[in-house]
């Protein structure tokens, strides 16, 4: 099977699952909108799906949401399997993705080192753009547009 085609089924089942989620699991202990399916990752084959999940929170309330997930799998194979056309309907796997945690984390950082002074910001990121020179120098002459 190409690239392409898990890309495309992987992009449909992630997006399904998002979609299905607050038709899924209707509880009032479970924030649905602290979790983010962030990706799905379908075998070769069709058979399995690992599904990356990031959830708002702290680690003990992230994990109490992912057992929730868990239970709830059965059906969410269901909806999958009645809304997306495919050969096999992957077995769906949700586990935590810290990633999203990590780049928070970095920026943070980042931010930080900024107001100490220890990195010098970046003058072309503070700077306004007016977007003059968006086709460069030399395709501005040639633009179809008269200038201003």
């Amino acid at each position: 099977m190409k690239a392409d085609r898990i890309t495309r089924v992987n992009e449909l089942i992630r997006r399904e699952l998002g979609i299905q989620l607050y038709r899924v699991v209707n509880r009032p202990d479970f924030d649905a909108a602290a979790v983010t399916f962030t990706h799905a990752l379908t075998s070769v084959d069709l058979r399995s799906c690992r599904v990356l999940v990031s959830i708002r929170g702290e680690p003990a309330e992230q994990e109490r949401m992912l057992a929730i997930l868990k239970r709830h799998r059965v059906e969410f194979q269901a909806a999958v399997h009645g809304n997306v056309v495919l050969r096999y309907t992957p077995q769906l796997h949700f586990v935590l993705d810290h990633s999203v945690e990590q780049g928070d984390h970095v920026l943070q950082i980042l931010n930080q080192m900024e107001a100490t002074g220890e990195v010098v910001p970046d003058a072309a990121d503070d700077e306004p753009d007016d977007g003059a020179d968006a086709l460069g120098s030399e395709d501005a002459a040639d633009s179809d547009v008269p200038p201003a």
